[in-house]
């Protein structure tokens, strides 16, 4: 009597939906939290599971309006995962990026070609997160999110990513020196990673990210007349049309085979000499990486996996977390705007 009576009341819809809502959130929360313990360490005030309650429909809003960007944009994917690579790889990953200022480390040269309307995007998701759960995510984290998406919708991998950042107050102008240019060498590149705990696969993996995109002439110009590393003479007359001269505001894709799918093909391209970068084709000239090149080219799931370890890495470079930085309530400007500086002004203080 009891049972017919509890089926027969107006709760128990209610309490069936909540009930299934709750076990589907925990499955999900179960499922990241596996594949995380095949990631990396992560460090200490990130979590796999930071918003599962204060905005846990998070991941899902920046999914399904990423989406709908890429099916109107295709070349903001790319464009999204280079500004994550730029963000992290100057003075962490704090959102310093997409800070205005007057310079500010977008008018850099070795940040030439940021597309302003993944920008525009990153400041979309913003608002549509912080309607929905308040001011709770920050757009450090939401540049995180939008790269591994960006990489996931285009064919790549999915993989959990620990979020919890905070966004910091400054940007720094000389810390753009820090980013790698397309003329780098092998050697140089590893020096370069080698300083922040990166090795020889990681970057092999995170070079893989120009698998997809396009390029400015003033980038790979060099390679045009280049004969070490070799480039492959199609590619080379392909390019010199494209581009006159360094100058040319002309563009190339970075893959020849599939420029706007996130896939392994990448590699191939180096083994056949069609990396676009004098910095990709090193990395089959190099005794020290060749065979990492070979396996990802012949192996794509290996490449996945590698690519995600890297960027798990990547996404955890200086991070601000707990009472350090803030959420800011407009991405490219501090909730205090008086308290924006720059590593330049901040050294030219420090001489005076």
């Amino acid at each position: 009597m009891m049972a017919r009576g509890v089926s027969g009341s107006g709760t128990t819809p209610l309490l069936c939906s909540f009930f299934f809502i709750s076990w589907l959130l925990f499955a999900s929360s179960s499922h990241a939290s596996s594949e995380a313990l095949k990631r990396p360490p992560i460090v200490d005030g990130l979590s796999w599971n930071f918003y599962f309650s204060s905005c846990p429909m998070l991941e899902t809003i920046v999914s399904r309006h990423l989406r709908k960007v890429f099916r109107k944009d295709t070349g903001q994917a790319p464009a999204l995962l280079r500004i994550f690579f730029h963000d992290c790889f100057v003075q962490g990953c704090d959102g310093s990026i997409l800070l205005d200022g007057n310079p500010n480390e977008r008018d850099q040269p070795a940040n030439i070609g940021i597309r302003p309307e993944a920008l525009k995007t990153i400041e979309d998701l913003r608002a549509l997160v912080h309607i929905q759960c308040g001011r709770v995510v920050s757009c450090a984290d939401l540049v995180v999110l939008a790269a591994r998406e960006a990489v996931s919708l285009s064919g790549g991998p999915r993989f959990p990513v620990p979020l919890g950042r905070k966004d910091g107050l400054s940007f720094s102008i000389n810390g753009t020196g820090n980013l790698p240019p397309p003329f780098f060498r092998t050697g140089q590149l590893l020096e370069r990673f080698g300083g922040r705990n990166f090795d020889a696969t990681d970057v092999v993996a995170l070079s893989g990210a120009h698998t997809f995109g396009r390029a400015h002439c003033a980038t790979f110009f060099n390679r045009i007349n280049q004969t070490e590393p070799p480039i492959d003479t199609s590619l080379a007359n392909n390019l010199s049309n494209t581009c006159p001269s360094a100058q040319s505001p002309n563009t190339a894709v970075l893959d020849v085979r599939s420029p706007n799918v996130f896939d392994n093909l990448y590699y191939v391209n180096l083994k056949n000499r069609q990396g676009l970068f004098t910095s990709d084709q090193d990395l089959f000239s190099d005794a020290r990486t060749k065979g990492i090149v070979n396996s990802f080219a012949s192996n794509q799931t290996l490449f996945f996996d590698k690519f995600a370890t890297a960027i798990i890495k990547l996404s955890q470079l200086d991070v601000l977390t707990g009472k350090q930085g803030q959420i800011r309530a407009k991405c490219s400007i501090p909730n205090s705007k008086n308290l924006v500086t720059s590593v330049v002004e901040e050294d030219s203080t420090a001489q005076m």
